[in-house]
């Protein structure tokens, strides 16, 4: 695997690299343009002398791509990047059990979980829209086990991807579901279970106060709202929910690692387990599909 610092196609782009940074951030609209905020919340806890991440692609993505990131709030947020490193735990366990299982990440937009797996990765399906995978390009080095496809998460013709599911599958949907419809992402689940038996799914959920504060247009910013997100969860209804859909053998609430400041306090992260308070957080969710 390549490290940043790397000759990059990026850098000749065009004959303006300004111009060409400013050309790609353009092609970014809607929910689209929210792969830069996350990257910037992951790049941001991913500087400094003792960094929360472990994240260099993510940092030279940042510092590459021109673009007023403040937008999305002066303050990074904690919960990207500790979302991240979430996902890289649950991955990296799944992949010593099954090395030459294949990745699907749906919607992947700007992240570097290859890349910081630190593991070999027989074959990775990168799903995202046409202008989100073109960027990804630019900024990242070709990769032989990595599959750009573009397209919807929800257009099916991804699965054909996956040459060998009996060696195993585990599809992450960060930051996606709750864009979609639910009745969507449902029947993608379902869909998931039946195609990858004895895969895994690792996806993340907002609670519903959270859905409604952006279909009333939440403002990060006094230049920025984010898009609309439709679908909601919470933990007690994933488990209800997924945990009846066929195919579905088990439902499991992923913990969060510890932060800093009070995203590091264990007390929390006890009482955020407890009922009523974890049905108002967001939530990491890992589905086992029957084999």
């Amino acid at each position: 695997m390549r490290q940043p610092g790397s000759a990059l196609a990026v850098e000749d782009m065009s004959g303006s690299r300004r111009a060409g940074r400013r050309a790609w951030t353009a092609a970014l609209d809607g929910v689209a343009t929210t792969t830069l905020w996350t990257l910037r919340n992951r790049a941001e806890f991913a500087l400094g002398p003792d960094p929360l991440i472990q994240d260099p692609w993510a940092v030279h993505a940042y510092r590459t791509v021109r673009y007023d990131y403040t937008v999305f709030g002066r303050k990074p947020s904690q919960s990207h990047p500790l979302r991240a490193l979430a996902v890289d735990r649950e991955l990296r366990g799944y992949l010593r059990e099954r090395p030459d299982a294949t990745v699907v990440a749906l919607g992947e937009g700007l992240q570097t979980t290859f890349w910081r797996l630190g593991l070999p990765v027989r074959r990775w399906v990168s799903v995202d829209l046409p202008a989100v995978v073109a960027l990804r390009e630019q900024l990242y080095p070709a990769e032989d086990a990595i599959v750009p496809v573009a397209g919807s998460a929800l257009d099916r013709s991804w699965m054909d991807e996956v040459h060998d599911p009996g060696d195993g599958v585990f599809v992450t949907a960060e930051g996606l579901f709750m864009y979609l419809d639910r009745q969507d992402v449902l029947g993608l689940v379902a869909d998931c279970a039946r195609r990858f038996p004895g895969g895994r799914l690792l996806f993340d959920s907002i609670p519903h106060w959270f859905s409604r504060r952006t279909l009333a247009g939440m403002r990060l910013s006094e230049s920025y709202t984010a898009p609309p997100m439709p679908t909601a969860f919470t933990v007690r209804e994933n488990a209800a929910v997924f945990g009846a859909l066929p195919g579905v053998a088990a439902v499991r609430d992923v913990a969060l690692p510890l932060g800093r400041g009070p995203w590091g306090s264990a007390l929390l992260h006890r009482l955020s387990d407890l009922p009523p308070l974890r049905d108002v957080r967001p939530s990491l969710t890992l589905l086992d599909f029957a084999g």
